[in-house]
């Protein structure tokens, strides 16, 4: 077989795979040829119902095999709230898979937002069955720092048997935060993690001299903080008491 024919037969096989895919683009077939009638959605969904996908993509179901733009259906199934990554498949001859992950919550970001576990805010309704995460808040370029302080904060106070629900920075930079019996902790604006260790380790000794938790604690001090009980015969206004410990 000479060079030439076998030049031929290759261009003819070519030219046979890609007539079709021309005849679609131009239009000589019907776009709605071989539509996609049956939708498939997959991924661990928690938040996310099948229903709710179906109902974003059905615009674009029916479409004919060729024709139907992935791109399209991509986003129009990211912008449902909580999904946090799409990917589209068409499989022959009438089946379109979308595979979806949505985002992990790790906690609460300010009123309305949420933070992943990839420290991505995001914004999604309230869920009763959340409840139990933290309140973080924060400006959003220090996310990092406020996810680090809360961390260490969290596996100090576990091992007193309390739990940090809410950690805040303010837009000045001064960190507070509030344990699960209510209390608040006014960290400042420096030395956070060496403040919370000052107050960490007298916390033994003040749990053994009062028979009430501190209602709120001061750490803004060079070498100690101020706390102040609620029940100590003069209500919830009661006076600070400065605890000088290095």
């Amino acid at each position: 077989m000479n060079a030439w024919l076998r030049l031929s037969i290759w261009i003819a096989a070519l030219l046979v795979v890609l007539m079709p895919v021309a005849a679609v683009i131009n239009g000589w077939i019907a776009v709605d040829r071989w539509p996609l009638s049956r939708l498939q959605v997959t991924g661990e969904l928690h938040h996310v119902s099948a229903e709710a996908m179906r109902s974003a993509v059905l615009p674009e179901l029916g479409k004919g095999f060729f024709a139907i733009d992935l791109r399209r259906i991509r986003d129009l199934a990211s912008a449902l709230p909580w999904v946090a990554s799409v990917q589209v498949r068409k499989r022959w001859p009438d089946l379109l898979q979308v595979d979806v992950r949505e985002h992990q919550p790790f906690a609460r970001w300010g009123e309305q937002q949420w933070l992943s576990r990839e420290g991505v805010i995001f914004s999604a309704p309230d869920d009763a069955a959340l409840a139990h995460l933290p309140s973080l808040s924060g400006p959003v370029r220090r996310v990092a720092e406020v996810v680090t302080l809360y961390q260490f904060a969290e596996q100090r106070f576990a091992a007193l048997d309390r739990r940090v629900v809410e950690m805040r920075l303010s837009p000045r930079g001064s960190w507070s935060l509030r344990l699960d019996d209510g209390s608040r902790i006014v960290i400042g604006r420096e030395d956070a993690q060496v403040r919370l260790t000052r107050l960490l380790r007298a916390m033994p000794q003040l749990t053994a001299s009062h028979s009430d938790a501190f209602v709120r604690a001061d750490l803004r001090y060079t070498n100690g903080f101020a706390l102040s009980f609620a029940n100590n015969g003069q209500g919830d206004d009661a006076p600070f008491y400065a605890r000088n410990i290095r």
